[in-house]
């Protein structure tokens, strides 16, 4: 009687109470949710994943990618570094292109009368940088870059039409160039000055991702390249005569050259205008 009376030492669960940390024989899993240690060897997640969205997704928040690369006082210190560089531009180029026109109209040379127009063009985009890094807080604004660009496009394209002009009647007329120590100078101090210009110009466009430095280093390229051109025509023609045309043809070259560039400026940057102009917050 007193065993059928004892307790039973090992009682049945109840099948309807369910323990709520178990189910189907097995725990539940761990907190998906903390972030777990990267392995050694793991590539970073921000470098490959977020990064990525950065550089695709900054010009859409209307900035240069400079933004993400630059530090706001590096940024500074380059912008003033290009304002002092487009000054200079001016001063010097603006000279150039004085002296460049007086021997274009001395001399019967067209490809000087290109270099004389290509430095005033010069002149003229480093005015334009001037007025892009104008102002400090918009070192990274992608709308007013785009803007410069197209400006300089238009100043392009009629420039290389002034420079077509001229060539093509030099060539159709048959006017010869006249050959001295002046022209010599003249090309050799404008081609290596205009190449000076362009190594910084480029330098700094690189580093603030700016196609308006770039552009207006491209020109001060085509100037270095206008100017030796100059010097190499002026000396083919003083040893043979017959090739009268050099002159003409390397103005023509320089000036559709130059027309292309304004043209694509132009068809690249005009979308990229419309696309951040609600992006002007830095005005």
């Amino acid at each position: 009687m007193t065993d059928a009376l004892a307790p039973d030492p090992s009682p049945i669960p109840d099948p309807t109470i369910v323990d709520p940390s178990v189910q189907n024989g097995q725990c539940d899993p761990p907190d998906q949710s903390l972030p777990s240690r990267p392995r050694q060897g793991d590539p970073d997640p921000f470098t490959m994943d977020q990064e990525m969205k950065i550089s695709d997704n900054v010009e859409d928040k209307g900035l240069l990618e400079s933004s993400t690369r630059l530090k706001p006082h590096e940024a500074q210190d380059y912008r003033k570094k290009a304002l002092w560089v487009s000054w200079l531009s001016i001063v010097v180029t603006l000279i150039l292109a004085i002296a460049a026109f007086t021997v274009s109209i001395m001399r019967h040379s067209a490809s000087a009368f290109g270099f004389a127009f290509d430095a005033t063009l010069d002149v003229l985009s480093s005015i334009i940088v001037l007025w892009r890094y104008s102002n400090a807080a918009a070192v990274h604004s992608a709308h007013r870059e785009y803007i410069a660009c197209v400006i300089l496009g238009v100043v392009f394209i009629l420039s290389s039409i002034t420079i077509l002009v001229k060539a093509t009647h030099d060539l159709v007329t048959k006017l010869k160039p006249e050959v001295d120590d002046f022209l010599y100078s003249v090309s050799i101090i404008s081609g290596v000055t205009c190449l000076i210009l362009c190594v910084f110009k480029f330098m700094l466009g690189r580093v603030l991702t700016s196609r308006a430095l770039i552009t207006d280093g491209f020109n001060s390229l085509v100037g270095g390249i206008m100017g030796f051109s100059i010097l190499i025509s002026a000396e083919v023609f003083k040893h043979d005569p017959e090739v009268w045309y050099l002159d003409g043809t390397i103005g023509l070259l320089i000036g559709l050259i130059i027309l292309a560039y304004g043209v694509k400026l132009l068809v690249d940057m005009v979308p990229r205008v419309r696309q951040t102009r609600h992006y002007e917050r830095f005005e």
